[in-house]
């Protein structure tokens, strides 16, 4: 038994030390970040590419594994993201007008390290600032899409006060789908300055990253560039709902309405239903919010000695895009319906005044005519008058004096 015992301790022992041992072991083994960290510029509009190299005493390693981490800072969320990868090249999205910032761990596994995985204490961090040209202030304002119904894309800005008269943007863009970044292929223009770009059919790819820039020339210099990045799909503005009916029952009143025609997909929107009741009282006002694509809206205990109007508008809710305008309103309808006054043409004086109007005119122009033509012959009858009497006193002897 105390043999036992003795043969128990002793590999236990022995076992503490080769786990201490290893312990050691590992805590002491340390790795050195990555090298050589460089960013390019390809081209397109801030999707840029990032490499480097394993570092120098990791050359020969053969038996572990080496991985990296990646952090880079998201300017367009304010916040850091990351990722791991065994590859010394990622590529991701930045904004050029704020700093771009990367920085690389190495990350070792395997029996070197006794299966953990270590990460090195040090990072290899670099920060690119950006590009500082462009005359200050000329930078375009408030760049906005906007997805018409899932058809066609309008991408507005406007011109700071700063910006020369003389000068117009450039629009680029670029997209996966792309080589190269591209031109706007057909601009909106106010009085002939740029002011707009209008994206035809389905030209820019859903769930995709697009990136945007705005830069231009003027006398003073280069404008100062604008850039942006969006997915079209979250910037959607549905078309006006048009088919609205309204239905009467005991004491309530039922409202249905068909899906905006476009290319939206029913359930993905919301509505939002305006009431407005007029009275004796006044006019009072209220809004509805339906989600789940629902059509309808049921109104009870309704006051039938008021008049009720409703009007309808839509937007695409927040599980089907991140963002998304409100369309128009729809044209109301009403209960009761407003009848239209046809005016009684008995009583309607306006025709009467014109009619004596065109008479006294008309008589007048009549009266100055005849008095015309009055002045025109009178001349002529007076010549003939004296005429005859001239030939009638050569045909007849003068008579001379009488002789006494």
């Amino acid at each position: 038994m105390a043999r036992k015992y003795g043969l128990t301790c002793t590999a236990t022992l022995m076992l503490l030390l080769i786990t201490l041992k290893e312990r050691i072991y590992c805590n002491g083994l340390t790795v050195n970040p990555p090298e050589n960290l460089v960013i390019t510029d390809p081209g397109h509009l801030g999707h840029l590419e990032i490499a480097w190299n394993p570092p120098h005493s990791l050359t020969n390693m053969t038996e572990c594994s080496v991985r990296y981490q990646l952090e880079y800072y998201n300017s367009y969320r304010d916040s850091w993201a990351g990722v791991r990868t065994d590859k010394m090249t990622f590529s991701a999205q930045f904004d050029l007008m704020k700093d771009v910032r990367v920085r690389v761990y190495t990350l070792l596994s395997g029996p070197c390290t006794n299966n953990t995985m270590i990460k090195s204490t040090d990072y290899t961090e670099l920060i690119q600032k950006p590009a500082n040209t462009g005359v200050l202030g000329t930078e375009a304002l408030d760049f906005t899409c906007v997805f018409h119904n899932m058809e066609y894309t309008e991408c507005e800005w406007r011109r700071s006060e700063k910006m020369p008269a003389n000068s117009q943007h450039e629009l680029y863009f670029w997209h996966k789908e792309l080589g190269q970044a591209v031109k706007c292929p057909e601009y909106i223009k106010s009085g002939g300055v740029r002011r707009g770009c209008k994206f035809r059919d389905e030209s820019l790819p859903l769930f995709t990253d697009i990136n945007f820039c705005l830069n231009g020339t003027s006398d003073e210099g280069p404008l100062k560039p604008t850039f942006t990045s969006l997915q079209i799909q979250n910037h959607v503005k549905c078309a006006a709902t048009e088919k609205l009916h309204l239905q009467t029952g005991p004491d309530k009143l039922e409202l249905h309405w068909e899906h905006p025609d476009g290319k939206v997909p029913g359930h993905c929107l919301e509505y939002e239903v305006e009431h407005n009741q007029e009275g004796p009282g006044g006019k009072q006002s209220s809004t509805d919010s339906l989600a789940d694509g629902q059509t309808s809206l049921t109104l009870s205990s309704i006051d039938s000695s008021k008049r009720h109007c409703f009007r309808v508008r839509s937007k695409v809710h927040k599980y089907c895009a991140t963002t998304s305008y409100w369309s128009e309103w729809s044209h109301p309808v009403c209960q009761p319906e407003e009848k239209e006054v046809t005016p009684d043409p008995e009583w309607d004086g306006v025709p009467v005044y014109v009619y004596i109007a065109v008479a006294i005119i008309a008589t007048l122009v009549l009266s100055l005519c005849t008095w015309a033509v009055f002045k025109l012959k009178k001349p002529a009858q007076e010549k003939k008058v004296e005429s005859l009497l001239t030939s009638l006193f050569a045909k007849s002897p003068l008579l001379g004096p009488t002789e006494v």
